[in-house]
């Protein structure tokens, strides 16, 4: 069996924030109608709660991201994956839906600091002012070039998923975008 490994091996960049990669992350993609019935009590037998159009609902290390009208992103330890996956499959038995294990497709940044709405700013076209986008709110967007989904996870923390494929070219943004004397002032967190 090959060591469990994140994509960039937890590199980090210390600019005006500080960029790291994290993981590995446990994450299943989960596509179904969001209103059937039986998903509320699937995710609360995962210790979570469905969320809100553009709501990423948080619960210590779990969490459900609305990614689109008919799908979520189950975010939860890497080693509770699989079991994941099984009580998904049989609370959701008479439901029309697909559960799959993303984990290993995808990387994670954190961006820490109080210049991270910044940081993403330069780099996404998204309101990130407190007004628009505050703690709970998801946006699945693109970061440069490249498709991406973020949130604030913490007061000055921003987490952000990509695919695994395009990690050096995410951390290599985020690293330019966070260079010292890069800073433009907006929302007073530079």
């Amino acid at each position: 069996m090959s060591d469990l490994t994140s994509p960039l091996g937890g590199k980090t960049a210390q600019g005006y924030v500080l960029v790291k990669e994290i993981g590995p992350v446990g994450m299943i993609t989960l596509r179904c109608n969001l209103a059937d019935p039986a998903l509320a009590p699937a995710l609360a037998a995962l210790s979570m709660d469905v969320p809100g159009v553009r709501r990423m609902e948080i619960d210590g290390d779990r969490a459900a991201g609305w990614m689109s009208p008919d799908e979520l992103l189950l975010i939860l330890p890497y080693a509770e994956v699989a079991q994941a996956l099984r009580t998904l499959a049989a609370k959701l038995v008479s439901t029309h839906h697909l559960a799959q294990d993303v984990s290993d497709a995808r990387a994670v940044f954190c961006i820490q600091g109080a210049a991270g709405r910044e940081v993403l700013a330069k780099l996404c076209p998204v309101d990130l002012s407190p007004a628009t986008f505050g703690a709970g709110d998801l946006r699945r967007t693109r970061a440069a070039q490249v498709a991406a989904a973020f949130w604030l996870s913490g007061p000055d923390e921003i987490t952000l998923v990509s695919f695994r494929s395009v990690a050096g070219y995410v951390m290599a943004v985020l690293e330019q975008s966070s260079l010292p004397g890069s800073e433009i002032g907006l929302f007073g967190g530079a």
